[in-house]
């Protein structure tokens, strides 16, 4: 059991291990500018931070420079799975880049106030994905934090694109090309994930339409083989040749159905997922996806936050470059 009344460690016991001042200590551990500090006290000072496991109070270094070096990420109540995983462990190595640290809270406004978030971690900047009302955002605004709503709209806020549709529309595009002309979507049954899933059915539908095919027939497909094996039989009782879904867990749902109910995949039903994770390339057969280069896409989000931190205009997303279909032998 931790000992609650342990002290914390202070620049003062890094000063007096080393053998320096407490003025050294912070114009080392900060990288000072202008100072004349020999290798070697720097290398003591360094020593004794790390012997003494100390690191400098966030909220020392804010009074001090005036900015926080936080941006503090705000997700709604969302799975965490590889993608989102994914996003935010390119989105941290990139802001820290820039020398800001990732904090992120995932949930809803119903687990803890939005507003008590962001006033308890004072951050230079919030990534939200959920809207925030006039009163918030001028409250944020005024207490010098930068707001970046990665949100469907551009009525207020900056905003960071996110390519959901152009996902569904790669997936159509690719049954189509291979000769499908009625799709079907597989609609995932959490409805935590509506934020990505409607946009990439509205994708799925815009792609059939610029090629005149029937609109998409979607059926929702829990993760579960007899739900999915019913799901494929309505499919192919409508003429349903190829299935776009919402993303690979979906996708191997489909499969695992399509076993149960006798079809064979692909001959009888093309299959293709989204986000090609490491089951979907041991799938039998192993699942063509759609992917999207979540390096970019971090690297984006990092210089999107830093723009905004700066007063320019945030940077293009080569969306188009970064969305690629992976084929397998499911489509």
């Amino acid at each position: 059991m931790a000992d609650s009344t342990t002290k914390r460690v202070t620049s003062a016991d890094v000063a007096r291990l080393a053998g320096v001042s407490r003025a050294t200590v912070s114009y080392v551990l900060n990288d000072t500018p202008r100072q004349t500090i020999s290798a070697g006290t720097r290398d003591r000072v360094r020593e004794a931070a790390a012997r003494l496991g100390y690191s400098p109070s966030a909220a020392a270094r804010t009074l001090r420079t005036g900015r926080s070096d936080v941006v503090l990420c705000l997700l709604p109540d969302w799975p965490i799975g590889p993608e989102v995983g994914s996003n935010l462990g390119h989105l941290s190595a990139a802001l820290a880049r820039h020398g800001l640290t990732l904090v992120v809270h995932p949930g809803n406004r119903e687990d803890r106030p939005m507003a008590e978030l962001w006033k308890a971690i004072t951050p230079a900047a919030v990534i939200a994905y959920t809207g925030f009302s006039d009163a918030e955002t001028a409250a944020m605004r005024s207490a010098g934090v930068t707001l970046v709503l990665a949100l469907p709209r551009r009525d207020r806020g900056r905003e960071l694109a996110v390519p959901q549709e152009l996902v569904g529309r790669r997936q159509a595009e690719h049954l189509a090309q291979a000769g499908h002309t009625t799709l079907g979507y597989a609609y995932p049954d959490d409805p935590r994930v509506r934020f990505f899933a409607e946009p990439r059915l509205a994708g799925v539908r815009a792609a059939c339409a610029a090629r005149r095919l029937p609109t998409p027939v979607g059926l929702t497909v829990p993760l579960d083989p007899s739900a999915a094996s019913d799901a494929v039989r309505r499919w192919q009782a409508t003429g349903v040749t190829g299935i776009c879904a919402y993303n690979d867990e979906v996708a191997l749902a489909v499969l695992a159905g399509a076993r149960k109910a006798g079809v064979v995949v692909p001959s009888d039903l093309a299959v293709i997922g989204v986000d090609d994770i490491v089951p979907a390339r041991l799938a039998d057969p192993p699942l063509t996806t759609v992917t999207t280069d979540q390096a970019v896409v971090g690297a984006h989000l990092a210089a999107t936050v830093v723009a905004a931190m700066q007063g320019r205009a945030a940077p293009t997303l080569p969306a188009a470059d970064i969305v690629r279909v992976v084929p397998r032998e499911s489509a």
